[in-house]
């Protein structure tokens, strides 16, 4: 997996990473935890990382449309 990570501005989301040739979105939450959620086309992934509140986008955009697994719980 070729994961592209960024470091975000988010009181809730650490960093984003996406693997281009998998689909895959990776979040790396303020808490520690990490999920993956497969099957993200990059539009939706570049539309996360020029959201408002990546927080939001990820709540109301992503998560309703898309599973995530965790990689690492948070704690």
């Amino acid at each position: 997996m070729a994961m592209q990570r960024a470091g975000v501005r988010s009181s809730s989301v650490r960093w984003v990473g996406y693997d281009l040739d998998a689909h895959v979105l990776e979040v790396g939450f303020v808490t520690g935890g990490v999920y993956r959620y497969p099957g993200v086309p990059p539009e939706e992934a570049l539309a996360l990382l020029e959201a408002d509140s990546i927080g939001r986008h990820l709540n109301t955009v992503i998560r309703p449309r898309h599973v995530g697994h965790p990689v690492r719980r948070a704690g």
